[in-house]
């Protein structure tokens, strides 16, 4: 698939010199759903931001479509919707006249049937008269999504659009982005519910301190990076480890009754029959043993750690 965006080079610095991008390059595939991860001030916002034409780029180039977003602002945008992270809506205009007057911002002819569609799907059907300051906070987030949706973007950018709401719209929400992407839709998305991305990511991107530190398929990132625990109970508690099992990755915890044993699940041995030998030489007597798999916020917090 070719890219629906094109960045190159992009950086952004503010007054000061703060630098809040450092030179950013990602072409983004039509039609996959990408998960930019970084901790609070790591610049995902402001690359979103750069892209959909709210903040200008200091130097470097994207591309939306094929269309510069400085020179050619117009066609770039009308390709893209944006969830922002604020919440800022016209308090006293109707639900179903917000997302309207919206799909008119961007050009599109009337469409009452698509707008019933999309207050259909995001559960605002039975709201769509009902006043923007009369609404609930998680009512309110739903409005913003239609309003995004409201002129047929290409590319729909979410920028923790499930921050601080109810379960029942962050369930309704993927269920939504899954039938965007299966309609062509390109998403990024920010979040910092993990396993969010985990769940509904093609490609996770890892941002910090301005400069984009990975993109990768998230299931070769997993498979790549991810390490096995194994998890020994003990009959007995202890305190310290005979000196046959030194050369293992073994830990004490939960007051000497249980050790963990990290492994690679990809090197040509685990390691654990040996171990387990070992510590039946040792008259270790054990209870019960456990695996458990790196998840995806594992691998984020090695990765954001091990960076200045």
């Amino acid at each position: 698939m070719s890219p629906i965006v094109e960045i190159h080079d992009l950086k952004k610095v503010y007054d000061g010199d703060f630098e809040a991008l450092k030179g950013v390059t990602l072409d983004i595939v039509e039609g996959e759903i990408l998960a930019l991860l970084g901790p609070n001030g790591a610049g995902k916002t402001t690359l979103i931001s750069t892209i959909c034409g709210i903040s200008s780029p200091s130097s470097g180039t994207i591309r939306v479509g094929g269309h510069d977003v400085v020179t050619e602002y117009r066609q770039a945008r009308r390709l893209v919707g944006l969830v922002p992270q604020e919440i800022n809506i016209e308090p006293f205009s109707k639900v179903a006249d917000t997302v309207a007057f919206t799909r008119g911002l961007f050009g599109k002819k009337r469409d009452d049937a698509l707008v019933e569609k999309i207050l259909r799907d995001l559960s605002l059907w039975e709201k769509r008269d009902s006043r923007i300051h009369a609404l609930s906070g998680g009512m309110k987030r739903r409005v913003l999504i239609a309003k995004a949706l409201a002129h047929e973007p290409r590319v729909l950018f979410l920028d923790e659009p499930t921050a601080g709401v109810d379960v029942e719209l962050r369930r309704d929400m993927w269920e939504l982005v899954e039938k965007l992407r299966a309609g062509g839709v390109t998403i990024i998305l920010t979040t910092h519910y993990i396993e969010e991305a985990e769940a509904i990511a093609d490609r996770v991107g890892v941002i910090n301190n301005g400069a984009l530190l990975l993109v990768e398929d998230k299931t070769a990132l997993m498979q790549r990076m991810g390490k096995k625990v194994l998890r020994i109970e003990l009959r007995d508690a202890v305190t310290t480890l005979p000196d046959c099992l030194d050369g293992f990755d073994l830990a004490i915890a939960e007051d000497g009754r249980v050790l963990t044993y990290t492994y690679d699940t990809h090197g040509e041995r685990t390691g654990i029959t040996r171990l387990l030998g070992e510590l039946q030489n040792a008259g270790v007597a054990l209870n019960d043993i456990q695996t458990s798999q790196s998840t995806l916020e594992d691998i984020f917090v090695d990765i954001v750690k091990d960076t200045p």
